[in-house]
């Protein structure tokens, strides 16, 4: 049974401190960055993401999907919002796969919660971000040891000592 994530873009950015900041002056550059940062999570826990952004307020807006990496972007077509997508696709796939849906919003997460997905608000998506980033980084970048390559580490004995007399100018 595979796991999926369905996000609320919109709404993750404006929870977020980091990304509302970056959104008041860059919505773009915010968005951009969501993705990056789910790009990275999904790469380590392996469900199937699926980032929603609202685009129901843009005139003749048909709707897009994007594969952006390994996750799937959704700008929903004009008059449906995130939420009534989110609910859409958990009705469809939350009988028969582990659906997660990661919003704020507290209505969204009653719906969800009755179609039979978990809810995960912003703050815990945010926590569970950080410490997957954690454990990134204790499975793999903690693990590798440094390996410098010195040239005098690998040298010769012999030529070691010479070409130390000769920094030594003791030849």
């Amino acid at each position: 049974m595979a796991d999926y994530l369905l996000v609320d873009g919109y709404n993750i950015i404006f929870a977020w401190p980091d990304l509302k900041a970056l959104a008041d002056t860059n919505l773009d550059a915010a968005r951009m960055k969501l993705q990056d940062i789910l790009c990275n999570y999904q790469g380590f826990k392996k469900c199937n993401l699926i980032l929603v952004f609202d685009g129901y307020k843009v005139k003749g807006n048909p709707g897009e999907v994007i594969k952006y990496h390994n996750i799937h972007v959704i700008f929903t077509k004009e008059a449906e919002t995130a939420d009534q997508y989110i609910e859409k696709v958990t009705q469809e796939i939350g009988r028969t796969h582990h659906v997660k849906v990661a919003t704020s919003d507290k209505l969204e997460q009653v719906i969800i919660l009755g179609k039979g997905a978990v809810r995960l608000s912003a703050r815990d998506l945010e926590k569970e971000i950080k410490e997957t980033n954690d454990e990134i980084h204790k499975q793999h970048l903690e693990r590798i040891p440094s390996k410098k390559n010195r040239l005098f580490d690998n040298v010769d004995p012999a030529l070691f000592e010479y070409l130390e007399k000769i920094r030594l100018n003791k030849q």
